[in-house]
């Protein structure tokens, strides 16, 4: 569980491994499509290994790797005695929303 101070630090600690994520998802998938610059087969393989160690390396903080594309990162916490997800998604700057864990990203809100 994250207090929202909590998951504001760890996403501030975590944005050079989601950035690094979010380049590696489109080379994967230009390499993916074949006919690259950046490579064959070794570099597409090479590069999903690398996306796997960045993937696990969200989870292990604690965080839920939500989305693939785009990213989407919940911080499992409480606001006022309920569960909630403080929630990030890709290309937000900070932590600003969250949802009750029960509603899911439809249920998103601004936080208060």
């Amino acid at each position: 569980m994250f207090t929202l101070t909590e998951a504001r630090a760890e996403l501030a600690r975590l944005r050079p491994v989601l950035d690094e994520i979010v380049a590696l998802r489109a080379d994967a998938a230009e390499l993916g499509a074949g006919e690259s610059s950046l490579g064959g087969l070794p570099e597409f393989k090479a590069a999903q290994a690398r996306l796997d160690e960045l993937l696990t390396k969200v989870q292990d903080t604690g965080a839920e790797l939500k989305g693939f594309a785009p990213l989407l990162v919940d911080f499992p916490g409480t606001l006022d005695g309920v569960p909630v997800l403080w929630c990030w998604l890709e290309g937000e700057q900070d932590l600003t929303w969250y949802h009750r864990a029960d509603l899911g990203f439809t249920g998103r809100r601004p936080l208060p």
